[in-house]
């Protein structure tokens, strides 16, 4: 009987299959959320060892620069409508997508500016330029922003500070 159950248990033991794992979800660095991962069955015709690859969602949808993009035309119909606090907040949005915008930077200094912040927009001008990389247009524009912010602070030096720097980086 001894010799019996260890063939009946191998022969079990055979017919079983290890459950499948799941790999870990793979997370988009970009974005923040799960990226499609290939499913670990068989396609919908049931072929065994048929592996189905997912597609790659459309390009707008894959691409941060879409949301981005109708986050920035939300932000100027705000804009348009006077609404500064709904375009701070769009634009607050569209910078946890992409916080390294140096445009957005921008955008929302000027608008903290609109909103009597001045000392804010100073600061987000500024980091804008910490972006800007070579742009110096852009570059620009922040220290003429800078400017105005340190003149509604009565900062007439830090002012004419800004405004030389805007004025040799081409402004």
């Amino acid at each position: 009987m001894k010799r019996l159950v260890l063939p009946i248990f191998l022969l079990l033991g055979a017919c079983t299959t290890a459950p499948t794992r799941q790999p870990p979800p793979v997370i988009d660095g970009r974005t923040g959320e799960q990226a499609p991962a290939a499913p670990a069955t068989p396609d919908e015709a049931g072929e065994p060892g048929v592996i189905v690859t997912p597609q790659p969602p459309p390009a707008a949808a894959a691409a941060t620069g879409g949301a981005v993009v109708a986050l920035l035309d939300q932000a100027e119909d705000y804009h348009r409508s006077g609404d500064v606090n709904n375009e701070a907040a769009t634009l607050e949005r569209a910078l946890r997508i992409e916080s390294r915008n140096a445009g957005l930077w921008h955008r929302l200094a000027a608008v903290r500016l609109d909103q009597g912040r001045p000392r804010e927009a100073e600061q987000l001008a500024l980091k804008s330029n910490a972006l800007a990389g070579d742009n110096r247009a852009l570059q620009v524009r922040n220290w003429q922003l800078v400017a105005r912010a340190r003149w509604s602070l009565n900062d007439s030096e830090g002012a004419r500070r800004a405004e030389q720097r805007a004025h040799d980086l081409g402004g």
